[in-house]
């Protein structure tokens, strides 16, 4: 198997813990364990309570398994299976539904395993932009299809972006044939609730769902697949058998409590993001020499430079003169002077007010 260098990987492994100011990350600000198990309720405070720490089920906790299909209309716990974060189930179900010589459509600007995955596993692999204004075009999805299409990936809402596609939009691309796959690791987090979409795995495709983003709880390492296709599900739980077997028996607790409190743990991280926003509404009404398109979901948003740098020298000397770590857009093989900024974690407006004074001496 070869595969390109994951790119977005390997800049936050050189920066993310030497650099104090990350204005980069697309997780919404970290719980803290004690305040996180203050949510339980008593049927798992003594699951918590007594624990043992040997195997789980391949499919995940009962539980847990539980919890994640309450999150969809027309999911159930069968059809859910519990994996290590986003990366494996990623990689199990590339594994399983992709062959050498199939066609896989990409949207992008996205997660570079949604796709590299897939070309590494001998599939070609076709990246369509997104439209202006960061729409979902779908009749040039349209344009790409040929007989051996086997899988649409799209990520919404969509990291850099910020995007969200409509319900109608939505609908249009599932009527295009191929197996739709769905990154809906920032689901929930849209700035207006009414603009919520179906789930993927609702309508008939694959929905890949994370504990790291939305839920603020990257440390457990918690992710899922859901899918109502029982012949997909099965083939991808044997693969599964393969790669970590089962998930560390605290972490399904600790994310079936949030879970089970996910008004509480969402309602968090909406409230940063909402005033992480109205600073970024300040920031951008006043610089002309920066711009995005507002985001509509999610955690992150695309910023424009103005002005004529060169991204990544640019980041690289903000992030040793004022300790701030930006995301270049050229990560995400995304032309012109653009970064990926996040808007999630509490400490968002110091980092923000030192790349401005960073900029203003240049």
């Amino acid at each position: 198997m070869s595969i390109a260098p994951f790119k977005l990987e390997q800049y936050f492994e050189r920066y993310e813990f030497s650099v104090p100011h990350l204005l980069s990350s697309s997780d919404a600000q970290a719980w803290r364990l004690d305040d996180l198990l203050a949510l339980a309720d008593e049927e798992l405070r003594t699951a918590w309570n007594e624990l043992t720490l040997g195997y789980t089920e391949v499919r995940g906790h009962p539980l847990l398994r539980e919890a994640i299909a309450s999150l969809y209309d027309e999911v159930t716990a069968e059809d859910v299976i519990v994996f290590a974060a986003a990366q494996e189930p990623i990689f199990a179900l590339s594994s399983v539904a992709i062959e050498p010589g199939d066609h896989v459509i990409a949207v992008v600007p996205s997660y570079q395993s949604l796709y590299e995955v897939a070309r590494s596993r001998g599939a070609e692999v076709s990246l369509v932009p997104l439209g202006e204004g960061w729409r979902l075009d779908v009749g040039a999805i349209r344009a790409e299809l040929r007989p051996n299409t086997r899988m649409i990936v799209l990520n919404a809402p969509n990291s850099p972006t910020g995007s969200l596609p409509s319900e109608a939009e939505l609908r249009e691309l599932f009527a295009l044939g191929p197996l739709v796959f769905a990154d809906e690791v920032y689901r929930f987090l849209e700035h207006d609730p009414r603009d919520r979409i179906p789930a993927a795995a609702d309508l008939g495709g694959v929905s890949l769902g994370v504990m790291s983003k939305a839920f603020g709880l990257a440390g457990l390492r918690i992710g899922w697949l859901a899918t109502r296709d029982p012949r997909l599900r099965e083939r991808i739980v044997a693969f599964k058998h393969y790669l970590t077997i089962c998930s560390a028996g605290p972490s399904e607790i600790l994310a079936t409590i949030a879970l089970r409190s996910r008004d509480a743990v969402l309602g968090r991280a909406r409230g940063i993001v909402d005033a992480n926003l109205a600073v970024l509404d300040d920031f951008f009404a006043r610089r002309d020499d920066f711009g995005w398109v507002r985001p509509r979901a999610g955690t992150t948003g695309l910023v424009e430079i103005h002005r004529d740098v060169e991204i990544e020298d640019f980041a690289r000397r903000l992030a040793d003169e004022e300790g701030v770590m930006i995301l270049p857009g050229t990560i995400f093989d995304w032309p012109g002077a653009t970064f990926r900024i996040g808007y999630a974690r509490t400490g968002m407006p110091e980092a923000l007010a030192r790349l401005e004074r960073f900029t203003d001496q240049q």
